[in-house]
């Protein structure tokens, strides 16, 4: 029997660690691709490391870009503040194309891999209003890849897994602990300092911290 093999997009911050856990949980062999985009929050490149190592991913690629180069987010110009009061609407913490630009190279590295599956941890409930984190582009997307790829039109279709689509952060934190998640690895500040400590302030440590309480369990994260 072949092995079961799924791309997942890897951020290092809680969501997307849950989804590893729960993959492998499906039966799944990880493979686990993270990106250096220019963001200002490079310390969840090595919460990445941590995670797919304690996960035990078959395999974590990082793949460089440079979002930054073209900018138009907090993430990625520096001379855009991220905010640390709620905000409306869409964020300036919005990277344009993000998702959209790492799912493709998933895409490109599960076709070549043999997967049929890929895993993202995008969230229409405790989210912060990015277009790109909607079950419409998620199946939008899935659409696509049947169409763009050589596997899909010969009919070895892809799937866009996201299996915390319709969960609170609280629901996605109990998933995590029952899957054997140490969140103490991750980081999900939008402006962590070089080691890994949140601000305690922006929108993600806002999201994170009220998702610890909700669900009742200790916040293990590191403050600055």
């Amino acid at each position: 029997m072949s092995e079961k093999k799924a791309v997942i997009l890897l951020s290092g911050g809680l969501d997307s660690a849950t989804v590893v856990a729960l993959a492998r949980a499906g039966g799944y062999a990880c493979y686990s691709m993270s990106f250096d985009y220019g963001q200002r929050h490079r310390a969840e490149l090595n919460a990445a490391e941590r995670v797919a190592r304690q996960l035990g991913v078959v395999e974590h690629k990082v793949i460089g870009l440079n979002l930054n180069g073209i900018g138009g987010s907090a993430l990625t110009d520096p001379s855009i503040d991220v905010p640390e009061n709620p905000t409306e609407g869409i964020p300036v913490t919005y990277v344009p194309a993000r998702n959209t630009v790492f799912l493709s190279l998933a895409l490109g590295w599960a076709e070549v891999l043999g997967a049929r599956d890929i895993f993202i941890g995008v969230n229409a409930v405790d989210y912060s209003g990015y277009p790109d984190c909607r079950p419409e582009f998620v199946e939008a997307f899935e659409r696509m890849a049947n169409l763009a790829t050589k596997a899909g039109v010969e009919g070895q279709g892809f799937r866009i897994r996201a299996p915390l689509q319709n969960l609170s952060k609280a629901e996605i934190v109990q998933a995590g602990i029952r899957h054997g998640v140490d969140y103490g690895l991750t980081v999900s500040c939008y402006q962590a300092d070089d080691d890994g400590r949140a601000c305690g302030k922006c929108d993600s440590c806002r999201l994170r911290a009220a998702g610890f309480v909700a669900a009742g369990v200790k916040d293990p994260t590191r403050y600055q």
